[in-house]
């Protein structure tokens, strides 16, 4: 009996396959949350098999298209950049990316997309939209902008500010500094975009110039947390420590009603080196609210590391590389 049992075991184990979750297992799962709206759940499964197939341009293709339903058409880009590089064959790229610069208010690059899809493929699926993108670009790129596309003064604020967040998290100053003068002109009652141009300016090695327009507007309005921040960071940087010690210590009474200002204090906090205030800022703002920003995983991380906290600060930066894959170069550099 106990023979019998056992052959019958072994018959068992002849003919269990084991499971294994293979890249298609978790793109076809990730496509299943996406078409439910599920984006979180999508994102999560399609960079898993992304894991599995780094450079399958079909899922890189899908998650920039999820980026795109979400609006983050900067990321989205960056994925068709690869993706048209890894598959030259893959001419639907190209659509992609011109209708994603369109959005960014970005005509030229959009018309140079746009292009390049009709000469690769005349005929393609997406042959009369992108000949439609085209016309409306000539108009745009011939008239006036907000009466061609009926663009409202919100959507174009929104565009410019998103961008600008963009560039200065990625330290791309010049560009940075070119939204933000369009913003200064346009938009002259958003307040932030001047200090996020002064920060800019510093970071290019205009310290003169950029500590002069802080310093003014300072003394204009002495509560304002900005230029308080700002001038924190540049005289901590020009060797100017006993001046950023004082307006430190002002910020410690300082606790902001929104995410993006508390964000803003933490941020600064470390990068001058006031990490233990710094951690203690970070632990008390929801992730929730900031996650789309890489500054708050870079710098929450950089400040737990010199804390002590490494084991955290690597946890930290884990959970911020799955958010923004380029984290891994600004965090070699800090």
């Amino acid at each position: 009996m106990q023979t019998s049992r056992m052959k019958q075991k072994n018959n068992l184990d002849g003919n269990v396959v084991p499971f294994r979750a293979d890249s298609q297992f978790y793109f076809s799962h990730g496509v299943k949350a996406f078409q439910r709206k599920q984006f979180s759940r999508a994102e999560k499964w399609i960079k898993k098999a992304i894991e599995c197939s780094p450079d399958n341009p079909l899922f890189l293709s899908q998650l920039s298209v999820l980026y795109t339903e979400l609006h983050q058409y900067h990321r989205a880009n960056e994925l068709l950049q690869r993706v048209v590089e890894l598959d030259e064959d893959y001419v639907d790229g190209y659509y992609l990316l011109a209708n994603n610069y369109a959005h960014l208010g970005l005509f030229q690059e959009a018309k140079r997309y746009a292009t390049e899809y009709l000469s690769e493929a005349p005929e393609g699926e997406f042959s009369e939209d992108v000949q439609e993108l085209i016309s409306l670009i000539n108009q745009v790129m011939l008239e006036d902008l907000e009466d061609e596309l009926e663009m409202d003064e919100e959507d174009e604020f929104f565009i410019c500010q998103e961008s600008s967040y963009y560039y200065l998290e990625h330290q791309e100053w010049d560009k940075a500094i070119e939204i933000l003068e369009e913003m200064m002109v346009q938009f002259p009652e958003y307040i932030p975009a001047r200090h996020d141009y002064a920060y800019a300016l510093f970071r290019l090695g205009k310290e003169d110039v950029a500590i002069t327009l802080e310093e003014s507007w300072f003394e204009q309005d002495s509560s304002s947390i900005h230029s308080r921040l700002n001038l924190i960071y540049f005289y901590y940087h020009s060797n100017q420590k006993k001046m950023a010690d004082e307006l430190i210590e002002s910020l410690k009474n300082v606790y902001p009603t929104y995410d993006s200002q508390k964000l803003k204090i933490a941020v600064i906090l470390s990068q001058v080196n006031a990490c233990e205030e710094a951690v203690q800022r970070f632990s008390k703002i929801p992730v929730g609210s900031v996650s789309g920003f890489l500054n708050y995983y870079l710098w929450y991380g950089y400040a737990l590391k010199q804390v002590g906290q490494v084991k955290k600060a690597e946890q930290v930066w884990e959970q911020g590389r799955k958010k923004h894959p380029d984290l891994a170069d600004f965090i070699d550099q800090i």
